[in-house]
């Protein structure tokens, strides 16, 4: 019997910021297969269903027939991913398992941390005059062989970079920002012990280390970080009323 297994954003942490249609799934699953502690514990215990699964640590091989026998039983079946789960959320190999199984999959997008981190800087990514490019990369590792953040670098536009929580201070000696580039560090976006630390290209990494943040942090670095970010604009659309002839 084929049926569909649901992939849902949890948004960045705070349990409101899940989508309105994230939350009906989730209200109406009957398993749960949650991304363990990158999803906040309130939404895994607001959610009604008798099978849940905390899928930290397990491998594809025993997560994916979980998922298909719910979806083959008739059985209404989430699994929630932290963030959205189109960014590093690796939903492309579970989509083409599930399908070898004969199951439809459906992505229920989510608020990723990275918009969960500018939303608590009360600023914003793009800037006219400043930056019209948002660059989200992540550093080379256990997962990844080869990076390209020196090349992105480059273009001096605005850059978000996940999973390097551990390597700030590699990450930074490699980027061809001006040192005194403004760069934030943002810690556990939206959750209650959210910290932002904020400083240069030059010193994040020391104070980010200082802080005590190794772990579950976005690095942010560019011009819109700026108080007062240099060549900006006003916004074209606020701007003042054009001539139809100019």
């Amino acid at each position: 019997m084929k049926g569909t297994v649901f992939f849902v954003g949890a948004g960045p942490g705070d349990p409101e910021l899940i989508t309105v249609k994230g939350r009906k799934h989730l209200d109406e699953a009957d398993v749960l297969v949650y991304a363990g502690s990158l999803v906040n514990p309130e939404l895994v215990q607001s959610c009604p269903a008798k099978a849940k699964y905390d899928s930290n640590g397990m491998s594809l091989a025993e997560m994916i027939p979980i998922l298909v026998r719910g979806a083959q039983a008739g059985l209404h079946v989430v699994r929630l991913h932290s963030g959205d789960p189109s960014l590093y959320g690796a939903i492309v190999e579970q989509i083409e398992l599930l399908s070898l199984q004969g199951i439809d999959s459906e992505v229920i997008p989510g608020v990723s941390s990275l918009f969960g981190a500018v939303a608590a800087l009360n600023t914003q990514l793009t800037l006219r005059g400043v930056s019209e490019s948002v660059i989200i990369t992540r550093p080379k590792g256990k997962t990844l062989l080869h990076d390209h953040i020196s090349e992105y670098s480059r273009f001096h536009e605005t850059m978000a970079i996940f999973l390097g929580s551990d390597k700030f201070d590699e990450i930074t000696a490699r980027v061809a920002f001006p040192p005194d580039t403004p760069a934030v560090v943002v810690y556990h976006a939206t959750w209650p012990d959210q910290q932002i630390i904020t400083g240069t290209v030059r010193d994040i990494a020391e104070k980010a280390e200082a802080a005590g943040i190794r772990s579950s942090a976005l690095l942010l670095i560019g011009q819109v970080f700026s108080p007062k970010p240099p060549g900006h604009e006003r916004s074209y659309l606020y701007g003042e009323k054009k001539n139809d002839h100019e």
